[in-house]
């Protein structure tokens, strides 16, 4: 049987890839310096989602078109002064995302206030409140209480409840009660209603992630990021030789970083999806990477006597209609996401699509060169004592 062959590219390329490794890896520092200083919070910074920055989140759609300054505006003036207002999907659908920097409403003021009413009419033990997890406050009593009574008491102070909940309590003869008052939602959702009522404004939904969890969330999804970079380092070493490894982590480092430069330049919002996109670039970047490191070593044994330069150069032509045609088709699989995708969808479409671009040119000027030039030190470096020697 014979099949038919489509080829994009012609077979026998010799392509001088190795000879423009100089003018690539200035390129490459370029744009990496140029991510790295704009990425740093003293410059411009990365735009932290609820879930590493901590906060609330409100999506929120309106049935008609609406200024995001005018929401922005609207936000502040409740004393919201880091609140950011960003368009979420297309503009035909009128959703926004609002950020603000706090989970609770309440201040140390609120909290005094409200535990002072309720001591005045209660036997408390104690009571509790926690801005990072919201507006709640823990209340144990040495006797019955009715929750009608209690609401009463808190809503004296000042502060409007929204729920209060019975709870086990924590020693024996002690009730416990969570009272849970109106907090950035609520007040949120009013002035919305009031200022843009004709918009009829619908809140879709609300995160809350407080400051510390955010904290560990970044640090945790960064260490992903390295942990992942050393095993495919071992790999490779133990896959192929050590001396290729060194190659292999620049050109993974430089897909990271290019990737990172998408969410730096734009502004989106870089979230735990972002973190997800780094991974799977770096993934399929070594993929790339391990096909021509492969077939280098292949030709090693196939050609011997020849120069790794030229077997490097060799290597690469090869698989350069494969690699080119698997990039093609794993960028083809994300068409549809660009097109239709919105929000976090379309982000992590459009940077996979960076990071593939960035992975096969990391793979034909970055990681295979790199050996060369590890492989030339190496050869000076045995070439040294030996010309001492013979003079």
């Amino acid at each position: 049987m014979q099949f038919k062959t489509f080829d994009i590219l012609p077979h026998g390329t010799t392509f001088d890839f190795v000879g423009k490794r100089h003018i690539a890896v200035v390129l490459s520092l370029i744009v990496n310096l140029t991510v790295i200083v704009w990425a740093l919070p003293a410059v411009h910074g990365l735009n932290f989602g609820v879930d590493f920055a901590g906060g609330t989140e409100m999506e929120i759609k309106f049935a008609s078109a609406v200024d995001p300054g005018a929401i922005r505006k609207s936000v502040e003036e409740q004393g919201f002064k880091d609140a950011s207002v960003q368009t979420y999907g297309p503009d035909s659908e009128h959703t926004f995302l609002i950020r603000v920097g706090r989970i609770a409403l309440m201040g140390a003021e609120d909290v005094e206030r409200v535990e002072a009413a309720v001591k005045a009419r209660f036997p408390v033990k104690s009571a509790s409140f926690n801005p990072e997890i919201g507006d709640k406050i823990d209340f144990q009593f040495e006797g019955p209480v009715a929750t009608a009574d209690l609401q009463a008491a808190v809503e004296s102070a000042g502060v409007r409840v929204r729920e209060v909940r019975e709870e086990a309590g924590l020693t024996a003869g002690t009730r416990s009660f969570a009272v849970i008052t109106q907090g950035i939602r609520e007040k949120l959702e009013h002035e919305l209603n009031v200022r843009f009522a004709t918009a009829r404004p619908e809140v879709r939904r609300v995160e809350f992630v407080g400051p510390a969890v955010g904290r560990e969330l970044r640090n945790q999804g960064f260490k992903a990021v390295l942990y992942a970079m050393a095993l495919i380092v071992v790999y490779v070493g133990l896959r192929f030789d050590f001396r290729f490894s060194p190659g292999v982590i620049i050109a993974i480092i430089h897909d990271a970083i290019v990737t990172l430069g998408y969410f730096a330049f734009s502004g989106r919002e870089f979230n735990l999806t972002s973190i997800a996109v780094i991974l799977t670039v770096v993934g399929y970047s070594v993929n790339d990477t391990v096909v021509v490191y492969d077939r280098i070593r292949e030709n090693k044994a196939k050609y011997q006597g020849r120069r790794l330069g030229d077997l490097v150069n060799l290597a690469i032509n090869e698989t350069l209609g494969r690699t080119f045609l698997t990039s093609f088709a794993t960028a083809l699989s994300l068409v549809g996401l660009l097109v239709f995708g919105v929000g976090t969808i379309f982000d992590f479409a459009f940077a996979m699509v960076l990071g593939i671009v960035s992975g096969t040119y990391s793979t034909w000027f970055i990681a295979a060169p790199m050996t060369i030039w590890l492989e030339e030190r190496a050869l000076r470096k045995k070439a040294g004592p030996a010309s001492a020697a013979a003079r």
